[in-house]
């Protein structure tokens, strides 16, 4: 059976032009001269690739693609944004919107079957790869918090995510703290604007396809992130909780292991994602106060709808014994049993930071290295038995 093509131009010597070079191809033409009416017939035609001019009276191309992209039966039709205009701020918009290719007008029309022929081409390998009955499958979650700030959260969110990498899982490692984001710098990234662009968009612009577009991927250790800005300019997107959430539903589809960089404390990001984890890391450290903070945590933990059975603690020792809380004594403050103990490496810290590699990169065998992995079994383990999330 022919593919369809449908193009959506206001401009009806363009869509009888065009349609008629890729009909002398072969394929099926779809045809509608508004973005609504593009809308429409996407959703009752149902093409395999849509031609989309960006001027037009009633909607604009890109607004049109950013709710094709929205839509679950829709959002993965391949999209070649068609236009007269070629500045590169109109490009950068389309393919923010969601567009898979930008071609100007007037165009050759071998370029244009060459394109079309591609992109299909793509799509199709893509589409076959994909198993077609078979539900969605999630990833297991796991969310790293410090009972308060500097104990180290993002640090064990990077060696985790790295220990679950090199154990051959596909991991995603996500920086939830816009305007503190610290892994960009620990690694050697310039860039790291990553979580701020996706949290800027409104949740149906939050898709697979444009998370994809902003992942990177850490040569050293395998690890994929999505990476938070530390420019104080973006901390007030501390408060789009609900572009997290679809952040982490979202990404959940693509990897075996997402591993949540929560920074510290119960902020509005953090009370909506972490019911939303499988397992969930609490760092603390052996001293009253940070015992007392964490207890908090734990009690508050019911009334946002996540299990304390979820609840791994990691208590990170930095202080000489005679100023620190015995571990009974510390379990019994917290409530909660401690799962493991980190011993604080300050020097292979710098190291690590000086190489831009994880600690557990940089000394694999090292006594920390191997705290790290026994944790990272302890979190992980449960990946088999489903997921907190639901679709």
């Amino acid at each position: 059976m022919a593919e369809k093509i449908l193009i959506v131009d206001d401009d009806l010597d363009t869509l009888k032009l065009v349609g008629l070079i890729l009909q002398r191809q072969g394929y099926e033409i779809i045809a509608a001269n508004t973005g609504s009416q593009g809308l429409a017939k996407a959703a009752s035609d149902r093409p395999d690739l849509i031609l989309l001019d960006v001027m037009m009276p009633d909607m604009e191309g890109f607004e049109v693609t950013r709710r094709l992209r929205a839509s679950p039966d829709l959002g993965h039709i391949p999209i070649i944004m068609f236009t007269a205009k070629t500045m590169v701020d109109d490009k950068v918009t389309g393919f923010e919107a969601g567009a898979d290719d930008y071609m100007t007008k007037p165009t050759h029309p071998a370029e244009l079957v060459s394109r079309v022929k591609a992109l299909l081409a793509r799509s199709g390998a893509s589409a076959a790869a994909r198993p077609s009955a078979a539900p969605t499958e999630r990833a297991h979650i796991v969310g790293v918090l410090g009972a308060k700030g500097g104990l180290g959260a993002s640090t064990l969110a990077l060696n985790l995510g790295t220990a679950s990498a090199q154990a051959g899982e596909d991991t995603v490692l996500c920086d939830l703290r816009p305007g503190q984001g610290t892994l960009s710098l620990q690694l050697g990234f310039t860039q790291s604007p990553a979580v701020g662009l996706l949290l800027s968009k409104s949740v149906g612009e939050i898709t697979t396809r444009a998370i994809e577009t902003q992942i990177t991927t850490h040569a050293r250790s395998g690890l994929r992130l999505l990476m938070s800005s530390p420019l104080p300019s973006e901390a007030s997107l501390a408060s789009a909780a609900a572009q997290a959430e679809q952040l982490v539903r979202q990404t959940a589809t693509m990897c075996k292991v997402l591993v949540l960089d929560l920074g510290a404390g119960f902020t509005d990001i953090n009370k909506k994602v972490l019911p939303l984890c499988d397992r969930f890391v609490l760092i603390v450290e052996p001293v009253r106060l940070t015992l007392t903070m964490g207890k908090a945590i734990l009690s508050s933990l019911e009334t946002i709808g996540l299990n304390p059975a979820r609840v791994d603690v990691a208590m990170v020792n930095r202080v000489r014994s005679s100023l620190q809380v015995a571990w009974q004594q510390a379990e019994q403050l917290l409530g909660h049993n401690i799962a493991t103990v980190i011993t604080s490496a300050p020097e292979l810290a710098y190291q690590a930071a000086e190489a831009c590699v994880p600690m557990t990169i940089m000394q694999p065998d090292s006594l920390l290295t191997d705290q790290v992995n026994k944790l990272a079994e302890i979190v992980v383990q449960g990946k088999r038995g489903g997921s907190a999330l639901t679709t």
